[in-house]
């Protein structure tokens, strides 16, 4: 079969991630016409697929590429049950992969609780992520494929500029992460939204439009403000961008992402040094808590100190913000005896002498066992 330059681009693209992972061409005879089935030890290679054209097109790129590899390649389809007749969308995305060929192919249900104020969206992506991880490890994936283009990381972009700013806002979404051990890899952060449109088109595969993305709007029309905050900057913001600078804004701030990404990851590296030297976390029974060695941190440059910080908050007191990571990171650069900063959960920040407390507050544990 002759393929598109579009649809070359994204085979090429989906055998360099997976190439990264360790998986290659499986046996001599895949190198040879013809149909072959993948062993069953084979690697697993997941797809996380929702029945829209990205994710469409990367199922049905994987399954060419994971083919010709003798790589099993199997596909998850998450029903958030947000949306009336989510149920048939996913029963629909879940044909339309097994008719690629792909094999095993999973629905999850997920239910969809707002636990910690940040959103439907924020915490649908979490049950999303949860599942994900719960049946790659269930089915023993070697990774998950995950479906952002390009488009993606600028709406990325953006959204975590309006929301919090700093380096890794600029940074987008990375090409490669781990979550609770599970590796999961975007293979498509080169291509754009309207190529993986022209890659279904292309081989005939029919998609699902969430309909909370607006697209039904006029392009001259702004979202109203009920839409999701990623529609609106998709819909109404990047496009705007990209007529006021007379330029592809979505390209310039993938780009611009791809290079920050460097700096990220190497920050991280030496963040997990020093969080190595300078943090313990346990756990006490009542959560995880953590005690900084104060002479320690304060020893290292303040970027580093923040990132220390940063970590030790969100594993200790999910929720924290900028300012609560500031407050903290003030016990060690600018300690002048001042009180403890409070946290999400109940949790409290002390410092004795040299050392930071982040654990429950005893206020709140008090009155808890009083009652």
């Amino acid at each position: 079969m002759a393929y598109s330059a579009v649809m070359k681009q994204a085979i090429g693209t989906v055998r360099a991630t997976l190439a990264n992972q360790g998986i290659g061409m499986q046996d001599a005879r895949f190198a040879r016409h013809g149909a072959h089935e993948p062993d069953a030890d084979a690697p697993l290679v997941l797809v996380a697929c929702s029945g829209g054209r990205d994710s469409l097109a990367l199922a049905a790129v994987a399954a060419t590429v994971c083919a010709a590899w003798g790589v099993r390649c199997g596909a998850v389809v998450v029903d958030h049950r947000m949306q009336p007749g989510s149920a048939d969308v996913a029963a629909q995305a879940a044909r339309r992969c097994a008719a690629l060929g792909i094999d095993p192919v999973v629905v999850r249900d997920v239910r969809v609780v707002d636990e910690h104020g940040e959103g439907g969206e924020a915490a649908a992506r979490d049950a999303r992520y949860a599942a994900l991880v719960d049946e790659a490890r269930r089915l023993g994936a070697a990774v998950v494929l995950l479906a952002h283009t390009k488009d993606d990381q600028a709406e990325s972009v953006l959204i975590d500029l309006i929301r919090s700013g700093g380096l890794d806002a600029i940074a987008g979404m990375p090409a490669e992460q781990r979550i609770d051990g599970v590796c999961f890899a975007r293979p498509l952060l080169g291509l754009a939204r309207a190529e993986t449109t022209r890659i279904c088109e292309d081989l005939g595969l029919a998609w699902w439009d969430d309909p909370t993305n607006g697209d039904a709007f006029p392009a001259d029309e702004e979202l109203p403000a009920r839409f999701p905050l990623r529609s609106r900057v998709r819909h109404t913001l990047l496009p705007y961008l990209s007529a006021f600078a007379g330029r592809d804004m979505a390209t310039m701030l993938a780009d611009g992402a791809a290079l920050a990404r460097r700096d990220v990851d190497l920050l991280e590296r030496l963040t997990d040094d020093v969080f190595a030297r300078s943090v313990r976390i346990e756990d006490d029974g009542r959560g995880l808590r953590a005690s900084i060695d104060v002479r320690a941190l304060a020893k290292e440059d303040a970027a580093l100190r923040f990132r220390v910080v940063a970590r030790t908050l969100a594993l200790c007191a999910p929720g924290s913000g900028r300012r609560h990571v500031e407050a903290v990171e003030a016990l060690i650069s600018d300690w002048h005896g001042q009180r403890g900063v409070q946290l999400p959960r109940k949790r409290t920040a002390n410092r004795q002498k040299h050392v930071i407390e982040v654990c429950e507050d005893v206020t709140h544990a008090n009155r808890r066992h009083r009652g």
